[in-house]
């Protein structure tokens, strides 16, 4: 009876074995496509990393400007998750049914800051100090389209300097493309969120835009309809949101939203 009990124990163990084993096997691993702002390019690289070692999932980034990123998703272009750099991007694809309903976040929130060559000699300590003759260069996101363009447009507007600066302004592709002509010198001056400040050092923050003064600047992220891993993409923006993903993005200068 004992041998007959201690091979039942062993049977048992093992059972037991296999059981736990098939419980802790991650499912399959999901591969989930990530378009985000190229202003979140920094961040986010670092949250995947984090993420990736905690979950059975892998993030690929397609980073770009907002409006682009959104005008290829409502084309069809595969995406799980889009996290834009501004309501407007977001209110398209909502609009258009390409949202997966009751998904949408608003999670963070940035600051407009100019920023000048590190070695520059230019004081700013007003926004009409971009009329001195010394600034013949502004770099701006593109202002027609481009969320942080449209940010620093909408700004100079109500500060009533647009009209006064339209013909110094340099429109480049995205944010980080204004800060690569600042870091080149090519212009004398250009406007960045304070995140895009913060990871270089070839440039130095000139004038920081009141908060009160500036515009409303708002990060949405959802779970695009058409997304065939919706489980995966709600399991990566809900660590977005978690405490660990906030003390990331705080890290890296983010304003976090709720």
């Amino acid at each position: 009876m004992k041998n007959g009990n201690r091979i039942k124990g062993v049977v048992l163990l093992c059972f037991v074995s296999i059981i736990t084993s098939i419980l802790l096997t991650p499912a399959h691993a999901e591969e989930i496509l990530v378009s985000a702002a190229v202003s979140l390019t920094d961040v986010l690289k670092d949250i995947g990393k984090v993420y990736q070692t905690k979950s059975k999932h892998k993030i690929f980034l397609t980073l770009g400007p907002s409006n682009f990123l959104a005008r290829q998703i409502d084309e069809g272009a595969p995406a799980d998750v889009f996290f834009s750099a501004d309501s407007a991007q977001m209110d398209l694809l909502d609009k258009n049914s390409r949202l997966e309903p009751g998904t949408r976040k608003n999670l963070l929130s940035n600051r407009l800051v100019i920023v000048v060559p590190a070695d520059s000699k230019l004081a700013i300590t007003t926004p009409k100090d971009l009329s001195k003759t010394e600034v013949k260069k502004i770099a701006i996101a593109d202002p027609a389209a481009v969320p942080a363009g449209v940010y620093a447009s909408k700004y100079l507007a109500d500060e009533g300097l647009w009209d006064k600066l339209r013909s110094k302004v340099v429109p480049v592709l995205d944010v980080r493309a204004t800060l690569a002509s600042v870091e080149a010198g090519n212009v004398e001056a250009g406007f960045v969120y304070k995140t895009d400040a913060a990871i270089s050092n070839k440039v130095k923050i000139a004038y920081q835009v009141p908060i009160e003064k500036g515009p409303k600047i708002i990060y949405p992220v959802a779970i695009v309809k058409e997304s065939k891993k919706k489980d995966a993409a709600r399991d990566f923006v809900n660590y977005l949101g978690s405490p660990a993903g906030k003390a990331i993005f705080k890290k890296f200068g983010f304003v976090i939203l709720g």
